[in-house]
């Protein structure tokens, strides 16, 4: 009886906390930091989080992102691309070094707040680079890295030094708080190197077509994305966008390429 009345209680406050965290949803999100905090035995509740991811394909137009999450939540307005600047060829570890130096020498001179909590997409590389700036910058902050199977999906969390495998239930609110990130920052990661791409194709696509200058190109890339598109459009569409002798140039131009390149 007695077993079965602590069983009770410990239900009714599960069901209570269930429902006050569906009025709340925030209060949702500070438990599962309170949960990363322990976890990782962290002075304090990891509030702001930030996480890096590398993205390139053979070595192109290779880019960087940093997605920032406040109180458990995306926070879109401080998500950060960067080009890698200073690393040739696919070189991750070397681009992670890129991309957190130049981001926290900006917050330190901006004198803007730092993260509690840095999350590396990758394993225990990315984390001793980012380490390897942190401390070159005098810097503090925990480094966690979030690993992934070979079906690409969060697998593990690793944490400490050297680094650690930390346990967690998969599928539980903190898993998921976690690969929710990881999937927010490749995400955003991928679309900035397809758009960097398709810029890329489409600028030497309408190079050589005559009375097609920079700033048209950069409406069309605005409106279209791809040259895909730009081709499937509707001409009178294309005539509002850019004016009729631009349209007509840019269809004559287009058609030859296309018909070039059978």
């Amino acid at each position: 009886l007695l077993d079965l009345s602590l069983l009770n209680v410990q239900q009714y406050k599960a069901d209570r906390l269930k429902q006050a965290e569906k009025l709340n949803p925030e209060q949702r999100s500070i438990r599962q930091l309170k949960e990363i905090q322990q976890q990782l035995q962290m002075d304090k509740i990891p509030l702001h989080i930030e996480c890096f991811d590398n993205s390139n394909i053979q070595g192109s137009d290779p880019v960087a992102a940093c997605v920032v999450f406040k109180k458990g939540k995306p926070s879109k307005k401080d998500y950060r691309k960067y080009h890698i600047k200073t690393v040739e060829g696919p070189d991750d570890y070397a681009s992670m070094r890129e991309v957190v130096e130049r981001r926290y020498s900006a917050l330190l001179a901006d004198e803007k707040e730092l993260p509690d909590l840095i999350l590396t997409d990758g394993g225990k590389g990315q984390m001793s680079a980012v380490k390897e700036v942190l401390d070159k910058l005098k810097l503090s902050i925990p480094i966690a890295g979030l690993a992934k199977d070979d079906k690409h999906r969060t697998s593990e969390m690793l944490f400490g030094n050297p680094p650690k495998v930390i346990g967690m239930k998969q599928n539980s609110p903190l898993f998921r708080l976690l690969e929710n990130i990881q999937n927010e920052v490749h995400r955003f990661a991928i679309q900035f190197h397809r758009d960097l791409r398709s810029k890329r194709q489409i600028t030497s696509e309408l190079d050589s077509i005559k009375g097609i200058g920079p700033i048209t190109k950069d409406k069309l890339l605005k409106k279209y994305k791809s040259v895909k598109r730009i081709r499937e459009a509707n001409k009178s569409e294309l005539i509002e966008l850019i004016g009729a002798a631009k349209a007509n140039a840019l269809i004559n131009g287009l058609t030859k390429s296309k018909t070039s390149h059978k």
